[in-house]
């Protein structure tokens, strides 16, 4: 049961992702037309391969993390306190830095990893994107020869699914049903990209970022019945 998962064990994340070029025009001939490709069922006859690109930061293929920001209970028994912190800027420096944050203190077999739509779009997004720049995997992304019991993530997309798999709810839908503060009173994912290239505002998107996962955190313990954290739990490392 949820309840019976300790808090103090996960690492709860989010990700913001932007097209790998800033214009079509700079994207290299053959990816192009891998991108023409891959793309041709979601476009259909509606959009050509140049107007679709802003939206190439869902694929890792085509897209870049450009943030990563993570809290985690302490282990303090005296105040429950969540700490919050971010990599950004650089790729493949952020995800060093991801990974040896995952290798230092969250190896452990206990430990687990909790996303909104995590499974689907997250993990293996970082995934794909370390093995792109030749990171080697650390243990929790790593899922190769693993039985589902053994992989550690948690997603709460999955968790409010309740066994029913056709099922999506936003991370904004989600939170505003169980009466959470909305992340999304700035920007929300559509306007990420205009605003990592446009105007050049990355600590926007960084603190964007780290609302999402503050949400995620009180889904959790909306889900476990237990109060939501207070501003005053609430400290940016």
């Amino acid at each position: 049961m949820i309840q019976h998962l300790n808090l103090k064990h996960i690492l709860f994340l989010d990700i913001e992702t932007a097209p790998l070029y800033k214009t079509y025009a700079e994207v290299p001939e053959v990816e192009k037309e891998l991108w023409a490709e891959k793309t041709h069922y979601q476009r259909k006859d509606a959009f050509s391969p140049e107007a679709f690109y802003p939206r190439a930061g869902i694929w890792a293929e085509f897209g870049k993390i450009i943030c990563i920001s993570v809290g985690y209970f302490t282990p303090d028994q005296s105040q429950r306190t969540f700490r919050i912190t971010s990599f950004s800027g650089d790729e493949k420096e952020l995800l060093l830095a991801f990974k040896s944050l995952l290798e230092t203190y969250f190896f452990e077999q206990k430990k687990l990893l909790c996303a909104h739509n995590g499974k689907e779009f997250d993990f293996p997004y970082i995934a794909r994107r370390m093995l792109i720049h030749k990171i080697s995997l650390p243990k929790k992304l790593d899922l190769f020869g693993k039985k589902p019991w053994e992989v550690r993530h948690l997603d709460t997309l999955e968790l409010w699914k309740f066994g029913d798999f056709k099922h999506y709810t936003s991370l904004k839908l989600l939170t505003h049903v169980l009466g959470i503060p909305s992340p999304k009173d700035d920007i929300d994912g559509s306007q990420v990209r205009d605003i990592y290239y446009e105007e050049n505002d990355l600590e926007r998107i960084v603190t964007y970022c780290e609302k999402d996962v503050i949400a995620i955190a009180q889904i959790m313990l909306t889900l476990r019945a237990e109060a939501l954290l207070n501003d005053s739990e609430i400290i940016r490392v």
